[in-house]
């Protein structure tokens, strides 16, 4: 079949050459590289992505001929897509994707995923929907994040005088979660999400300083330029996002990426919440472990000092 993109060569040698970072990425998480590497793919390889992550068991069964005709592109793309994704050739990529799917559905959390939620769907449905997903990212979240980048970041953020996070809309309010329980284990963190006091308050960062940036598509302005501004003041900075190649991430010195699953009436952006919240969560607790002794005397008295509003056992509010 004749390939109806205009897929020039210097378009796939980048694409080529950012595959050299998903190499590095845990073999157990193709399709979570796929997602991930939607955004720097266009045309005929695009339309490669689209199809292997609208029936990935399809893919698998599918021959590189019948995946090329189904996908309305050339064997020769599907070889490019395979480069571009970190495999010699369509083989590993078959073989790959057969394994996450095999093991996926042995554990049960396959059910409906990629399937749209009707408005008429019954809320039982709709909860399979959700978990699915919902579990679905949590596993290529957990193939794409760096453990090397969440130990850099926890070092930083231990040995901070003081720590930014900066976020819009909902990733502010991940971004004050994270924020509260820095707070609890003694570190100096503050979260912001109005521009014009983040950006004063980037200002007054140095050397020895961390500033976080939350941003699922890596391109709200207003986190790019308080992370920016953090950044040109010596501080440590980190990015929180879905895209590596992202601007947000691109002026990161640490990135932590997170991926999504989206639903009928839940975008990327609103998916991402979960899988942020696990990988700050777990950012949030390799700062404790290496801050064992301050960080459970903070925790301790934080936690003594609201001790007299709770309830007594026994007494109903």
């Amino acid at each position: 079949m004749v390939d109806h993109e205009v897929d020039t060569a210097a378009g796939t040698a980048v694409v080529d050459a950012h595959a050299i970072d998903r190499r590095s990425a845990a073999s157990d998480g193709v399709l979570a590289r796929v997602r991930n590497g939607l955004g720097e793919l266009t045309g005929a390889l695009r339309r490669v992505a689209d199809h292997v992550l609208s029936d990935p068991e399809a893919a698998a069964r599918s021959t590189i001929v019948e995946l090329a005709e189904r996908s309305g592109t050339s064997p020769a793309t599907i070889t490019r897509f395979c480069r571009a994704m970190g495999f010699e050739g369509y083989a590993d990529l078959r073989l790959g994707i057969a394994a996450e799917t095999g093991r996926a559905r042995s554990a049960g959390w396959t059910v409906d995923i990629g399937r749209e939620i009707q408005p008429t769907d019954p809320l039982g449905r709709v909860l399979d929907q959700i978990m699915a997903a919902d579990t679905r990212a949590m596993h290529d979240t957990a193939a794409l994040l760096d453990l090397g980048e969440v130990e850099r970041a926890a070092v930083a953020i231990a040995g901070a005088t003081r720590v930014n996070i900066f976020g819009a809309s909902g990733s502010a309010l991940v971004g004050e979660e994270m924020q509260f329980s820095l707070h609890r284990i003694g570190v100096a963190a503050w979260a912001w999400s109005d521009v014009h006091e983040g950006l004063a308050s980037a200002a007054l960062l140095g050397v020895g300083d961390v500033a976080l940036g939350i941003s699922h598509t890596g391109q709200t302005r207003e986190t790019i330029e308080m992370l920016a501004e953090a950044g040109s003041r010596g501080a440590t900075t980190l990015a929180l996002t879905g895209f590596p190649r992202s601007p947000l991430a691109e002026l990161a010195d640490i990135v932590l990426l997170t991926a999504s699953q989206a639903t009928t009436f839940r975008p990327d952006a609103l998916s991402a919440r979960h899988p942020q919240l696990v990988v700050l969560d777990l950012l949030y607790i390799a700062v404790a472990q290496r801050t064992h002794d301050r960080a459970h005397a903070a925790f301790r008295r934080t936690a003594q000092a609201v001790d007299g509003h709770k309830a007594a056992k026994g007494v109903l509010s």
